[in-house]
């Protein structure tokens, strides 16, 4: 699903944060997340020059590409790798999927106590297997087949959703919708898009008192609810999802973003809370529904979710095994196992995935990304190292698609 960067990285902490928040608090809670993931430092890895494959087992060259043999596995993963750029210039892909977008943000001051977190992306162009930087939108999704992208502009919530050309760079199409959106998804067949409604920008910031930088607002959202889009016709249908755990659970409370995301075989959609349950799931009418059996171990923090086959789902920093490494869990048992990798981003295929890992050095914040396999006892360099400080150009964030 959409991952921003609460989604990605506030998790269940601040549940535990009952009480106002004390200045700075989101801050605090975005770094022990991290933290939380990174607590041990990686082990050295091979330096790699320019775009040179290097695989996991038998190496095998061919202009940027490499194949890599799974340990214990017959699936050869193809992958493009770019060890020497950050952000990338250049295509990176892995196996079924690919980085078919990244961004970075930046804090965009509006008055004396509000903000805005805008972001910027650089969209990659199909044809020329380039990044191009394209800053008129504020939330992109890339479709399956990395042809299309849903683009909303400026100033969420928006009225319209975008249908936008990758190789041209020119809108399509758009669907207009009668309650406006920050937030937008495709179903994994590309055919539906999931679009979160908002009574307000959900990326705003606050200054608090006695705080130096700007924060995210503290267990408040303005989330309404969700559109059901039909592509090819742009006909949709609206529900309204109470904010928070209702009558069962009334101190849960949700994200100031926190966008809605189709399940793995687009029947439901879903989302997740800092707070317990920790996911929720409803039917395209709003009505809230069992997790689906092969869903229910899915992390709502972890970009990756289910494996393409539904056999697996991609679990949180785990850090036993090795200094730094996340749990795989079988998504009927629960059984985990542990894999390479600080965080799980996208599955490459079923016995491979894309993930975030720190360097030597043991910065938090200095990864770079890599491919993973279960039971495999290396990683293989996908990118450069991004910037080990928080809010710089060089602090770039990935969106993956299935090609």
């Amino acid at each position: 699903m959409n991952v921003d960067e609460l989604v990605r990285d506030a998790l269940r902490d601040q549940a535990e944060g009952q009480p106002p928040a004390a200045p700075g608090f989101a801050d605090r809670v975005l770094a022990v997340r991290r933290r939380r993931r990174s607590r041990r430092l990686a082990s050295a890895a091979a330096a790699v020059a320019a775009v040179v494959a290097v695989a996991v087992a038998v190496p095998m060259l061919d202009s940027g590409k490499q194949d890599v043999r799974p340990s214990g596995g017959v699936e050869q993963t193809s992958v493009t790798a770019r060890p020497d750029q950050s952000p990338p210039r250049d295509l990176i892909a892995a196996g079924r999927v690919a980085l078919a977008a990244h961004f970075t943000r930046s804090i965009v001051e509006q008055s004396a106590d509000r903000a805005v977190s805008k972001r910027t992306y650089w969209l990659l162009n199909p044809k020329t297997n380039k990044y191009v930087k394209d800053d008129r939108w504020s939330y992109v999704a890339v479709a399956p087949r990395m042809t299309t992208a849903a683009v909303l502009e400026r100033d969420l919530p928006v009225p319209r959703i975008g249908l936008l050309d990758l190789a041209s760079g020119q809108v399509k199409r758009w669907i207009p919708v009668d309650r406006p959106v920050a937030g937008v998804e495709f179903s994994t067949d590309g055919r539906k898009l999931v679009a979160t409604t908002y009574s307000k920008n959900p990326d705003r910031r606050v200054k608090i008192d006695g705080s130096e930088g700007w924060d995210v607002p503290f267990m408040e959202s303005d989330r309404t609810g969700f559109h059901v889009i039909d592509v090819a016709s742009g006909s949709s249908s609206w529900a309204g999802v109470e904010i928070g755990g209702g009558a069962h659970n009334p101190d849960a409370f949700i994200n100031s973003r926190q966008d809605f995301a189709f399940t793995r075989d687009g029947r439901l959609v879903w989302s997740g809370m800092p707070t317990e349950p920790g996911e929720k799931f409803y039917d395209f009418t709003g009505k809230e529904v069992p997790a689906p059996a092969l869903e229910r171990y899915r992390d709502w923090s972890v970009d990756a979710g289910v494996s393409p086959d539904g056999q697996l789902v991609a679990g949180p920093f785990a850090g036993q095994k090795w200094k730094t490494s996340s749990f795989v869990l079988d998504a009927r048992t629960g059984k985990q196992r542990e894999v390479r990798g600080q965080q799980l981003l996208a599955w490459a295929d079923g016995n491979s995935l894309v993930a975030w890992d720190i360097g030597p050095d043991g910065n938090e914040y200095h990864q770079r990304l890599v491919l993973v396999s279960i039971g495999g006892e290396k990683t293989t360099p996908l990118s450069d190292f991004r910037s080990p400080k928080d809010n710089t150009k060089g602090r770039w964030e990935p969106v993956f698609a299935e090609r």
